[in-house]
């Protein structure tokens, strides 16, 4: 979420919907100064990576709602933003802090999945989609993600 809230930013200060390459460094770069000029342009990758912005000719614009993103008092991004997430440890989260569970009884519930229900023929990006279900808990934006888990292994 740090780096959507990085990416929507820059829009929302300038109070624009496209954006110049050059301009969203800038406001990370000197604007802001949250990290140098090799590390906007990672941000940049990352953020187009993720499905997050889309480069329209020389322009910028967002694949998100910029009105959904709660830009903090104060927000600075932590170092999280330039690592690729794990789509299986996202929904482990969500359900942790959605069921108010802490992550170990989350990862214990699915092993159990993968080791008692299925004797080990299910992948663990399966089992935390299962897990996800059970407990009501929204997965399917991040199915995509979980599927190019899979494919790419």
């Amino acid at each position: 979420m740090s780096l959507a809230i990085t990416i929507a930013a820059p829009f929302r200060h300038t109070r624009k919907d496209r954006l110049k390459k050059n301009e969203m460094v800038y406001f990370l770069a000197f604007e802001r100064g949250w990290m140098n000029i090799e590390q906007a342009h990672l941000l940049l990758s990352r953020a187009q990576e993720e499905g997050l912005i889309a480069y329209d000719g020389d322009m910028i614009r967002p694949l998100f709602d910029l009105a959904t993103i709660e830009i903090p008092l104060g927000f600075k991004p932590s170092a999280s933003v330039f690592r690729s997430s794990d789509p299986q440890e996202e929904l482990m989260q969500r359900i942790a802090g959605e069921k108010e569970m802490p992550l170990t009884v989350v990862t214990a519930a699915m092993n159990a999945i993968i080791s008692q229900e299925f004797d080990g023929f299910i992948r663990p990006e399966g089992a935390v989609v299962i897990l996800a279900k059970r407990l009501g808990v929204n997965y399917e934006d991040v199915l995509p993600a979980l599927r190019e888990n899979v494919l790419k292994k």
